[in-house]
């Protein structure tokens, strides 16, 4: 069995997958790279391929139709045999040094009691034209260099959350939970993030730059207008969120640890929020039809959950009437953006 599986889900990728692979290779043969080609249409298989060639004992790859990011992450976790699981897109890479010190304190945790769930690392966000490059790291909420249980874990601030890039399953948890992302549907790694929290006990963070999140393309997928042009792929994935906080049974694991339960909320409240804002920059009347929409189901799903997102500073802000109200909102939007760095 290997140490670490690392899925990198490939949709014409060839630009730029090279970089990617070349910085996970430094991690030698406790690393199980699965690259995903997910019905490529460039050069992306046959670089795959010829990576596998090159490095039979590190490097697998599976080829399939597309089925977009979601459908490539779990032929990755399906594919998996690593002790633990992590995705890297084609477009990120991550630092050397990093890697090691994962690697070495994955392996002496592993088959040990109590068992890691969780590794978090801090990421950096690689935006284009930008000389210093935003770090996010997690000090002032999580312990350093032991391991914790939610007991532990300090408030997150608003917009300071546990992303993709920064997390590091063990992969047996993952299939525990039973996560099955949605098939051509962008936005899926806040559920990749999100569904599996209420089944983690146990978990580390070390303070490292170790994943370097590349933004700042035309056609990537966090580019803002390119997200208002998927609008109904986001608010397919936060009512699945709202679905997924909601079930009973989910609901009776997270309430049983009150920082899971906390920030989980924080965490559906901050995606709910994006939702509105990507509306109400539209300016389009049918977006703002899909708002509408989504605060509706979240009403009809659960009163309570609806009363408390509404009533929240987000709520207020969002759901502000009139012309000015939505200026007001959007303006507000921008200068965070500016600040935290995203899309």
């Amino acid at each position: 069995m290997k140490l670490l599986s690392v899925a990198i889900p490939c949709y014409n990728s060839e630009a730029y997958m090279s970089k990617c692979i070349d910085s996970l290779l430094t991690g030698g043969e406790d690393m199980e790279i699965i690259i995903v080609d997910d019905g490529s249409q460039d050069g992306t298989a046959e670089i795959a391929d010829r990576y596998q060639v090159m490095n039979p004992n590190i490097v697998r790859v599976v080829h399939k139709e597309n089925g977009g990011h979601g459908s490539a992450v779990n032929a990755g976790l399906e594919a998996a045999t690593g002790l633990y699981f992590k995705v890297v897109d084609s477009d990120d890479w991550v630092k050397d040094t990093a890697l090691a010190q994962i690697l070495e304190y994955l392996r002496s945790v592993a088959g040990t009691a109590p068992q890691l769930d969780m590794l978090i690392s801090n990421f950096v966000y690689d935006k284009v034209g930008e000389k210093r490059h935003k770090v996010m790291q997690y000090r002032r909420s999580l312990p350093v260099g032991r391991m914790f249980t939610w007991a532990d874990v300090k408030r997150f601030h608003k917009g300071h959350y546990i992303l993709m890039h920064s997390v590091i399953y063990r992969t047996g948890l993952l299939r525990e939970c039973g996560i099955r992302l949605p098939e051509h549907t962008f936005y899926v790694d806040n559920l990749y993030v999100f569904q599996p929290l209420p089944y983690v006990q146990n978990m580390y963070y070390m303070d490292v730059n170790f994943y370097h999140y590349f933004i700042g393309r035309q056609d990537q997928s966090v580019n803002q207008q390119v997200m208002i042009s998927r609008l109904d792929q986001q608010i397919r994935v936060n009512k699945l969120m709202v679905d997924y906080y909601i079930d009973k049974e989910h609901r009776t694991r997270i309430g049983s640890m009150p920082m899971c339960h906390h920030y989980m909320y924080n965490y559906l409240e901050i995606i709910t929020t994006i939702s509105s804002v990507l509306a109400l920059c539209s300016y389009t009347k049918e977006d703002m039809e899909r708002k509408k929409e989504l605060w509706e189901y979240i009403k009809k799903r659960d009163f309570f959950l609806y009363s408390r997102l509404r009533r929240g500073i987000f709520g207020i802000a969002i759901n502000a009437p009139g012309k000015g109200g939505r200026d007001i909102t959007v303006g507000g939007y921008k200068i965070a953006r500016h600040f935290f760095k995203f899309n």
